[in-house]
């Protein structure tokens, strides 16, 4: 099974995933802007999957990060997931961006038993949710998302780069304080899952709070 994942809940980035014993990541691209996630994208995509022999054709899945995100960020690469899978006729699937950087906390050395991660929701609140470790491979989501001012989170270990802006307050994961989600991370999620026969979400993004944008009301007549 090869699957194309992409995430921009944070910065932009794409993967192949290839289904073998250790998910194997066959291409990946990403960029540290955070404003032109529509502008790299598709044409990081196309590089990523020439340089890696691979068509759309040879895709069978294609899965997205659903975020929790800021609305501009994520809606570019829900609509670029979109646009591939109806042109390439393949079957498309979303991941809560979070769950890809619960794996690497959950892969790394000394994790704890429960933990969170963050990443940044501006307005001075993170993006976050809570996880446990199973037997199984990937970590076991016990809360959220929610999004809320970093003071209000549990006391528990937090890692992400929502964890690092707010380590005052925060007891942070040192290795992780700068991590945000990444679609290599996102694809290995959704391909296990996969692989167990397990369902995945929708492409639905994860919001969580109204947008900042507003519909301007009727004009005032002039006297």
């Amino acid at each position: 099974m090869l699957i194309l994942a992409i995430d921009t809940s944070a910065v932009a980035s794409a993967a192949l995933i290839e289904d073998s014993a250790l998910e194997a990541v066959v291409g990946s691209f990403s960029t540290e802007d955070t404003r032109s996630h529509a502008e790299v994208l598709a044409p990081g995509i196309h590089t990523m999957m020439a340089q890696a022999g691979v068509s759309g054709e040879d895709l069978d899945a294609i899965v997205t990060g659903v975020g929790p995100g800021p609305f501009t960020g994520l809606r570019s690469g829900i609509a670029t997931a979109r646009t591939l899978a109806y042109a390439w006729n393949k079957p498309l699937h979303g991941v809560m961006s979070l769950d890809a950087l619960a794996l690497e906390v959950a892969e790394s050395a000394h994790t704890p038993v429960e933990f969170l991660v963050a990443t940044d929701a501006r307005r001075k609140e993170v993006y976050w949710a809570r996880y446990g470790l199973s037997d199984g491979q990937l970590p076991v989501l016990l809360d959220g998302p929610h999004v809320s001012a970093a003071a209000a989170l549990p006391v528990l270990p937090v890692f992400g780069a929502g964890a690092g802006l707010y380590s005052e307050v925060l007891n942070v994961g040192a290795v992780f304080d700068h991590a945000q989600p990444d679609a290599s991370a996102l694809g290995r999620v959704a391909m296990a899952r996969l692989v167990a026969g397990q369902k995945l979400l929708s492409t639905a993004p994860l919001y969580l709070r109204e947008s900042d944008a507003q519909v301007p009301g009727p004009r005032k007549r002039a006297l």
